[in-house]
């Protein structure tokens, strides 16, 4: 193609066409064939036109377009790709519904960016997430009224996550858990045990039903005092006669499991239960003789019996890595007790403490907040204060090497889930314009080699 200027005459004289024309051969006969009339454009823009068709560029790029707006989508991308892989969405409701795509929206923003529901409808302006699921204009109180349809939904959707995630035999996990309350407005809220460490206020009380594998399958809020013991019963129910369960495992520790809970599942019918011994009883199991430490030099998990337990199973086990994740807090808290008792040192040696009361009122406080002063020597007097540490535990060759490195054996380096997500987030889309135009598009900035390999490990790589 070329731009080509064809004279000819009117009778106001002499007058020029600007076309575009396609050259090619017809029987042996080279002719030409017009594709556009180029006469009444300016001429800059047929030079621009025929520079073009040369294959140059024409002005400078930066100006040949626009960038509207760069919203973050790297992680929103890979949220709900996964959400979607799951089958979230359609256990939510099986058609596109605006309650589901809010629902969807609302779990979506807990994992990206927690905060309020008024703070969740403003933070879907500076993502793609909201115009993903095409809720941009929704406000906080219609993720309110979802909510409320969630809820007459639960029954239906825990119904479908147990067909998919519990059997007849199963494991069943359970636990409890507790979130405190400023307000006064909920029914729900008591004074109980506070798992949060905020004594004297009131707070509310989850319990979560999982499968083997931890996969939620059934969730119930409780008042705030209900001991853990008093909710078992309610699972048990929900397992036989809602999920049609008719041979189940519980498992849950002994503050879950107490002794008089499993008298009552025994005489329940096909509910087996795991649970846990209190240290009071493993130390009575050792000095009766029913376990001998000694087992363990050989091998990390054996089963025993004991007339203190009569027709029950015991299986002692001894796991390195627990001890080691323990070594690693004990050392932590050690470290933390011993930069404290040195600021009483230094307060003493100023003259900022001058009595052995004084000074053991603050040692007290800090041996009490971390709980391991057996591991100090302690030498309080009038005038003076001493601190000597007892051998800290050193942590393992391969811990130190990770903390130093800050990388994976394959020499990636080593994320959190929140900083992977804020890696994904700079992958951006892009709301592209040429000047002068109205009309848009959207660019997927290219992804860095990390983001790639994210995406490929959660198989969303195709959707770029």
């Amino acid at each position: 193609m070329h731009v080509a200027v064809v004279p000819s005459r009117q009778r106001s004289g002499e007058y020029s066409s600007v076309l575009v024309r396609q050259t090619y051969r017809e029987g042996g006969k080279v002719k030409h064939r017009t594709l556009a009339n180029l006469s009444k454009l300016p001429t800059a823009a047929v030079d621009a036109v025929r520079a073009i068709l040369r294959g140059e560029q024409v002005g400078p790029l930066a100006e040949s377009f626009e960038i509207l707006r760069a919203l973050p989508h790297g992680d929103v991308l890979a949220v709900l790709g996964e959400l979607r892989q799951l089958g979230l969405d359609k256990l939510i409701a099986a058609r596109p519904r605006r309650e589901r795509e809010l629902s969807v929206a609302m779990i979506a923003s807990r994992i990206l960016e927690p905060g309020s529901k008024l703070a969740t409808v403003r933070s879907w302006q500076n993502s793609t997430l909201a115009s993903e699921l095409e809720v941009e204009d929704a406000d906080e109180d219609e993720l309110y009224a979802a909510m409320d349809w969630l809820l007459e939904a639960q029954p239906k959707v825990e119904a479908k996550l147990a067909e998919r995630h519990l059997s007849e035999g199963g494991l069943v996990l359970y636990d409890l858990t507790s979130v405190y309350l400023e307000g006064g407005k909920c029914e729900l809220a008591k004074r109980g045990y506070s798992r949060d460490g905020k004594r004297g206020l009131p707070q509310i009380e989850f319990g979560l039903l999982t499968n083997r594998e931890g996969c939620p399958v059934a969730v119930d809020v409780f008042e705030g005092n209900l001991a853990d013991p008093n909710t078992v019963a309610a699972q048990v129910d929900k397992l036989k006669n809602r999920f049609g369960i008719a041979e189940v495992v519980l498992v849950g520790d002994r503050g879950m499991l107490t002794s008089a809970r499993i008298e009552a599942l025994k005489e329940v019918g096909g509910m087996g239960w795991i649970s846990a011994l209190r240290s009071v009883q493993i130390e009575a199991l050792v000095n009766a003789g029913d376990l001998q430490l000694n087992l363990f030099d050989k091998r990390n998990l054996v089963e025993i019996s004991s007339p203190r337990f009569p027709g029950e199973r015991l299986v002692v086990c001894k796991n390195p890595a627990l001890a080691e994740e323990r070594a690693r807090k004990r050392e932590e808290l050690l470290l933390a007790t011993e930069r404290e008792l040195d600021k009483v040192v230094a307060a003493g040696r100023a003259g900022r403490l001058q009595s052995k009361d004084a000074i053991g009122l603050r040692v007290g406080k800090i041996v009490g907040r971390y709980k391991v002063g057996k591991h100090f020597q302690l030498e309080i007097g009038d005038t003076h204060f001493s601190v000597d540490v007892v051998a800290p535990a050193p942590r393992s060759d391969s811990a130190l090497g990770k903390a130093r490195s800050q990388r994976l054996p394959d020499g990636t380096p080593v994320h959190s889930f929140r900083s992977l997500l804020d890696e994904l987030a700079t992958l951006t889309k892009n709301t592209v314009r040429v000047p002068n135009n109205t009309a848009t598009f959207d660019k997927l900035a290219n992804p860095t080699p990390l983001q790639d390999r994210a995406l490929q490990l959660l198989s969303l790589r195709a959707t770029l």
